[in-house]
């Protein structure tokens, strides 16, 4: 099909809820590079969202998902299945979590992690329900998680909402301490905001949630459904603050494009939750977890996850030396930047890019969100930097 039947189909048959699209619709992959149907390639520095770990076509990945697929789809989970398993022992060998639940997105690994936080609570006959999260903060789009989102815009059209989120301004100290009670569950956080922009939480505000969540009896949840997975060079950002939470999310790069969310607890919290008291038809099936193995597995014992910190580390070193006086701020960590503008110019910069044939997320009007597959190299960062600094001159 042509860009523009597929264009036509797409405006006449699917909901409008994504607007006018990026004029783009592509058709291959490999490493960075996409490819659309007309032809030109693309290098990629938005990986579908901090979604495409491995970039695209990685030989491994399509090897053994073409294994996976001659092989066997879906059972459920009354039955028992080989690479849920192994992913499980693989998560939980690398992380502080104890037990595993596998879902199938961000928002639901997040509804769980609400879930059993509540669940454990009323097990102990304690009336704690409260959950304070941050403003700005993003969790998903359910009807618990938009609760949850610190966001006007996504909350209005749908009040009124679950209760009770309590949401506080990021890495405000004192407004935490304030929001804390007796029938606070929980502190739910991103350690870096990815949707608002790339906001990183200062260290005191971190040390302060754990501190509270000991001291007053409450979870600390960490949504690292961004974060996680390597993003950061480290594989989960609560390494990056030498901290444990009670529960923490992921998805996104955790199945490298396949589908996959989800969420980690200690054995004291993990315990809460008893036969019956969650589920999931599609969570952790055969395929999904096949490549949440190989994710895992290129991260931790064939070097990927080392390789990511190194080339963060120096994505981030050539962000800071570029030289425009149109840059206000450059956040981040790892290969998850966030470069914003003095001026309303982040559109039209992601335009200008693209026209280069770099691909880029703008994050509101002054804000680009750079997320390329942990995969990049060197080189592709040189030439993306080159190409943005002629762009912003």
């Amino acid at each position: 099909m042509t860009f523009e039947e597929i264009k036509a189909l797409d405006q006449k048959y699917y909901m409008n809820t994504f607007g006018e699209r990026t004029p783009l619709c592509f058709v291959k992959g490999e490493g960075i590079n996409l490819t659309d149907v007309n032809g030109e390639t693309y290098k990629d520095f938005f990986a579908g969202i901090a979604v495409s770990s491995l970039g695209h076509g990685h030989p491994r990945m399509v090897r053994e998902l073409k294994e996976q697929v001659e092989n066997l789809l879906h059972v459920s989970n009354v039955y028992y299945i080989e690479s849920q398993a192994r992913l499980a022992q693989m998560l939980v060998e690398n992380t502080c979590a104890d037990r595993v639940f596998f879902a199938n997105t961000g928002a639901e690994a997040n509804e769980g992690a609400i879930k059993l936080a509540k669940k454990y609570f009323s097990n102990q006959g304690k009336e704690k329900y409260k959950i304070v999260t941050l403003k700005n903060s993003f969790h998903g789009r359910t009807l618990a998680t938009v609760a949850a989102t610190g966001q006007e815009k996504y909350q209005k059209p749908y009040r009124p909402l679950l209760e009770k989120f309590v949401h506080i301004e990021a890495n405000d100290c004192a407004a935490l301490e304030n929001a804390v009670d007796d029938q606070t569950a929980a502190i739910m956080i991103e350690l870096i905001q990815g949707e608002s922009g790339v906001h990183p939480m200062n260290r005191e505000f971190v040390d302060l949630a754990v501190r509270l969540c000991k001291e007053r009896d409450m979870l600390l949840i960490v949504d690292e459904v961004q974060t996680g997975v390597g993003r950061t060079g480290k594989l989960f950002a609560y390494e990056q603050y030498g901290i444990e939470p009670d529960i923490f999310t992921m998805a996104k790069g955790l199945g490298g494009g396949v589908p996959i969310g989800a969420f980690g607890a200690k054995e004291r919290v993990a315990s809460a939750f008893v036969p019956g008291d969650h589920g999931t038809t599609f969570g952790g099936n055969p395929l999904s977890t096949r490549a949440g193995c190989v994710v895992m597995d290129e991260l931790v014992n064939h070097g990927l996850l080392d390789h990511a910190a190194e080339a963060g580390t120096y994505f981030g070193r050539k962000l800071l030396e570029l030289q425009s006086d149109k840059i206000a701020e450059i956040r981040g960590v790892g290969l998850m930047r966030g470069v914003e503008f003095k001026e309303e110019i982040a559109k039209d910069v992601a335009a200008a890019m693209m026209e280069r044939h770099y691909l880029v997320g703008a994050v509101g009007t002054r804000v680009l969100r750079l997320v390329p597959p942990l995969v990049v190299t060197d080189e592709d960062i040189d030439t993306f930097i080159e190409n943005l600094e002629e762009v912003l001159k």
